[in-house]
């Protein structure tokens, strides 16, 4: 379970609506309403104030021998009862953000298939995320409108994607793929009796069938809205 589930079954407990929390810890609600769905991080003082009024404490995390482990990435967060609400959340245990480049679009083939020929410098902005997307993971930016809809996911134009570099695709997942035409493409991936399709998600636009020789240069596992 993520902080944004915590999160949302505290305020559930308590009764509170995205609103009521909201006007509490002086925020807007669409800026919660993306922190609980993980979709957006809060600020060290924002996270202080939601847990706070949800009565929320974070605590070091325990291995299964029961013995404190500071060392390891993951904190978890322990909340108090509420005597109106009847729950408890307790042990719940999250994972600490990891930074991942953000790599230009005309590099990410290089860097999917050989990341330690190409060193991030201080002009890389690195973003975090709880997934994780391995060694060789990095961000990118969708462009384009294929891949926007109106349900859930979109991925609208300008938004970040998280890639996690590996080899076994899977029906119905995201992926950046290398066509067989060089053209470089984020699609989902479509499985059916022996053939492999990208769809995307706008169906302004169509659904294409691919080879065995195309690239998959990895699975999309998170993503970032902007200008927010």
């Amino acid at each position: 379970m993520d902080i944004g589930k915590i999160i949302r079954d505290a305020r559930k407990a308590k009764g509170w609506t995205l609103d009521e929390l909201s006007s509490q810890i002086e925020t807007d609600s669409g800026n919660l309403s993306r922190l609980e769905r993980g979709k957006q991080f809060a600020s060290k003082e924002l996270l202080n104030k939601i847990m706070a009024v949800l009565e929320l404490e974070l605590v070091p995390a325990y291995d299964m021998a029961g013995v404190s482990n500071d060392t390891a990435p993951r904190l978890a967060a322990k909340g108090r009862q509420e005597a109106h609400g009847n729950v408890e959340i307790s042990g719940t245990v999250f994972s600490r953000p990891k930074l991942y480049p953000l790599i230009d679009p005309d590099k990410v083939k290089a860097w999917a298939e050989s990341p330690g020929n190409l060193k991030p410098d201080d002009t890389h902005m690195y973003l975090e995320s709880t997934e994780d997307a391995g060694e060789r993971g990095f961000w990118m930016v969708v462009k384009g409108d294929y891949m926007a809809c109106n349900g859930n996911p979109s991925f609208p134009d300008g938004s970040y994607i998280l890639v996690k570099p590996e080899s076994e695709p899977i029906s119905g997942k995201y992926y950046v793929v290398m066509l067989e035409n060089g053209e470089q493409t984020f699609k989902q991936l479509v499985m059916d009796a022996g053939h492999k399709y990208l769809r995307p998600l706008n169906e302004n636009y169509r659904t294409i069938e691919i080879g065995d020789t195309c690239q998959f240069i990895g699975r999309v596992i998170d993503t970032k809205m902007t200008g927010l």
